[in-house]
């Protein structure tokens, strides 16, 4: 075989190689995009408070989420956000109490969660544990927080459950305690978020 042969032999293998290079980068740039939109309808905000001889028990609605992260680096951007004017527990006279003295929802209407890095790794299908850094916003002010969720993916449906505590009087708002009713200065809050995943 000719050098000529030989060389025109190295040239193709190098531009197929080339090109196999090429689309599997391809690929992995367009799997590296996953984007959440989740559904208000289907997703709860639950809400517990403790008091004096009882548990306060309420929610609040989710007015929109869309997360779109890069599983490669765990960055993250969009928004997880809550009507704040949501916010009930069943009792009109402590329901006008947390939204005038405490949440102050008339002026800061609503709850925004923005993440920026995503620990750990989103599996193809079934449970995955995660934890979402990023900023929670709230009473006019931001507070660094951190999301731990577990997430379970079927085929493009996700289901993501949250637990946390909000320290709301240490995040500079009312405790709402009178001369014989007190209440704790944290609340406990469980999200169960119904969406979708697609990549792009």
């Amino acid at each position: 075989m000719s050098a000529r042969v030989n060389r025109r032999c190295s040239l193709r293998c190098a531009a197929c190689l080339g090109l196999i290079s090429l689309l599997a980068l391809s690929g992995v740039c367009t799997a590296q995009q996953i984007q959440v939109t989740l559904d208000p309808a289907q997703s709860k905000i639950e809400w517990t408070l403790g008091a004096t001889m009882h548990t306060v028990h309420g929610s609040f609605k989710l007015k929109s989420g869309a997360v779109k992260f890069d599983p490669g680096s765990g960055d993250a951007s969009g928004a997880i956000v809550v009507d704040a004017t949501s916010g009930e527990s069943g009792n009109h006279d402590r329901d006008a109490d947390m939204h005038n003295k405490v949440l102050e929802s008339a002026r800061y209407s609503e709850i925004t969660f923005v993440p920026r890095h995503v620990v750990g790794s989103l599996a193809g299908q079934g449970k995955s544990n995660l934890q979402v850094q990023g900023v929670f916003k709230i009473h006019g002010a931001d507070h660094d927080f951190t999301l731990p969720m577990t997430v379970e993916k079927s085929g493009d449906a996700i289901t993501a459950v949250s637990s946390f505590i909000v320290p709301y009087q240490d995040w500079g708002m009312k405790n709402p305690s009178k001369m014989f009713l007190h209440v704790e200065s944290n609340v406990n809050v469980s999200v169960s978020a119904v969406g979708r995943v697609t990549s792009n």
